[in-house]
This record gives C-alpha cells, sequence and structure tokens, in this order.
C-alpha cells in the first residue's frame, strides 16, 4: 500500500483527490457527549531589566 493505491490516503494525496480515507470536512463521532475545549497556558512573562543610561562627560577646564 502507497502511493499508487487509491484507498489510502498516501494515496489520495499522491492521485491530489479527495474521499473517504482523505476528506475535506473533519469526521465528527456521533456520541453526546462534547470534548473539553482545550486551555492554553499562560506564557511566561519576562521583566526586561531597566535602560541603562549614557552618562555625559564634561570636557576638562583649563
Amino acid at each position: 500500500m502507497g502511493k499508487g493505491d487509491r484507498k489510502t490516503a498516501k494515496g489520495k494525496r499522491f492521485n491530489s483527490s479527495y474521499g473517504n480515507a482523505r476528506s475535506h470536512v473533519e469526521v465528527t463521532k456521533a456520541s453526546g457527549v462534547a470534548a473539553a475545549p482545550v486551555v492554553k497556558k499562560a506564557s511566561k512573562t519576562v521583566a526586561k531589566a531597566p535602560a541603562k543610561k549614557v552618562a555625559v562627560k564634561k570636557a576638562a577646564k583649563e
């Protein structure tokens, strides 16, 4: 079962066709239970260091 097999998803991709093995619409199960929504983890915030101030050099008086 490889590229030439039209009954597999790999064969459908090779042949550029769609069907039961490779359908456009996502297949939904007919069970009455809904899946729990996926909760995204809070990203870790990194505190930035304060910007360094440039000291102005004064010219020496003669």
